[in-house]
């Protein structure tokens, strides 16, 4: 065909109000989709988005152009896992179908923000947003902000923190000590807001997609996932529960906070590199069973162990210094001595590793070299 009209749904409304599955293809279908939008959803912009796209499929027929229209829908998660089910299902249409250019139908700037990704793999004529029109009563304040705090991307900025804090300050409230109320509502509205700032939202929605799919899939990577996290779980509670022991003898004035750190550190150090090696276990045996490479897994395998080597080795010589040790490691000269053979023994741990990789990595380059030459002689 000669002109693709794409009309774009960033956030599926289309899968979540009109539990219609996509790509909507052809002008007929099209129709019907944004019949059942809109009636699902009268005041969903997306409707006028797929009207709009119909009409300029239109004027295109009426002027002889081969064209038709399709329709792509994202996830409620807007971000990487909606972009990259659009990307995955535009791919799969140009494999079936020949395109020579397309344009581009948005409702707004939040859906042209995959502008990019359809031109990398197409021309792209023009960029039509679709703006509806709306009365006076309709651009009061009090509708804009009711349907702003409708839309869940708005109302999890805003309500997540305030209902974390209310929580917080009433369980503190409950078991009687409201002065550290300030504190837990501080530390959660901060990590919520890291969490958020650093888009960390985007990579849990994309991790929890890939675990599903590997639990449909039954992959280990599934199992080994779960346990690494149940793991980290374990590390982070243990360590938790020996820094707390610690603070509540004598208090982060007596030791310092190096040394409280120096004790979550030497007693979780191992289960978080457990947990990592668990989780790589998952993905060496998934990608031995597809017969993909494993090196470079084996590879990072062995460097999660020689930093727990170091961050062990260092740890161990802090509480020695301190008199916090038990045993062997009580003694500050015995525990430097563990320090450099830790130290050690982690860098051969890497180099070891460093060799590995590239040693498969040389060996694979050279295969992919000889099946481009039997190719170029086919």
């Amino acid at each position: 065909m000669q002109t693709l009209v794409i009309c774009i749904d960033r956030d599926n409304d289309l899968g979540e109000k009109a539990k219609l599955g996509t790509p909507i293809i052809g002008r007929e279908a099209n129709v019907q989709a944004a019949v059942a939008l809109g009636i699902a959803d009268p005041e969903d912009s997306d409707t006028n988005t797929i009207f709009g796209g119909i009409r300029i499929l239109d004027e295109l027929r009426a002027k002889g152009i081969d064209a038709e229209i399709i329709s792509f829908a994202g996830d409620k998660n807007v971000g990487v896992v909606s972009d990259q089910k659009i990307a995955e299902q535009l791919e799969n249409f140009l494999k079936m179908n020949e395109v020579q250019r397309a344009i581009f139908v948005s409702d707004g700037a939040e859906d042209e923000t995959l502008v990019p990704i359809v031109q990398s793999r197409m021309k792209i004529d023009s960029v039509k947003r679709i703006v509806v029109m709306q009365s006076e009563n309709l651009e009061s304040t009090y509708y804009i902000l009711k349907h702003a705090f409708s839309d869940p991307k708005i109302s999890q900025t805003f309500f997540v923190p305030l209902g974390l804090a209310f929580l917080i300050y009433a369980i503190f409230l409950l078991a009687h000590y409201p002065e550290g109320a300030v504190v837990g509502i501080l530390a959660a509205v901060g990590l919520y807001m890291l969490y958020r700032g650093f888009g960390l939202d985007d990579i849990v929605a994309l991790e929890k997609e890939r675990l599903w799919d590997a639990f449909l899939g039954q992959r280990m990577i599934f199992i080994s996932y779960t346990a690494a996290l149940l793991t980290g779980l374990v590390a982070t509670s243990y360590g938790a529960l020996e820094v707390w022991q610690l603070y509540s003898k004598e208090g982060v004035w007596y030791h310092g906070a190096l040394t409280l750190v120096s004790v979550f550190i030497n007693v979780s150090v191992w289960w978080y590199a457990g947990a990592l090696l668990l989780a790589y276990f998952g993905k060496i045996f998934d990608l031995r069973r597809e017969g993909k490479s494993i090196h470079k897994h084996v590879s990072i395998s062995l460097f999660v162990i020689a930093t727990g080597l170091l961050f062990w080795g260092a740890s161990t010589y802090i509480l020695a210094v301190f008199s916090l040790s038990q045993g062997v490691t009580n003694d500050p000269s015995a525990a430097l001595q563990y320090f450099v053979y830790s130290t050690t023994v982690a860098v051969l741990i890497a180099l070891a590793g460093i060799k590995y990789s590239l040693s498969n990595q040389a060996s694979e380059n050279e295969k992919k070299g000889k099946e481009r030459k039997q190719k170029k002689i086919l």
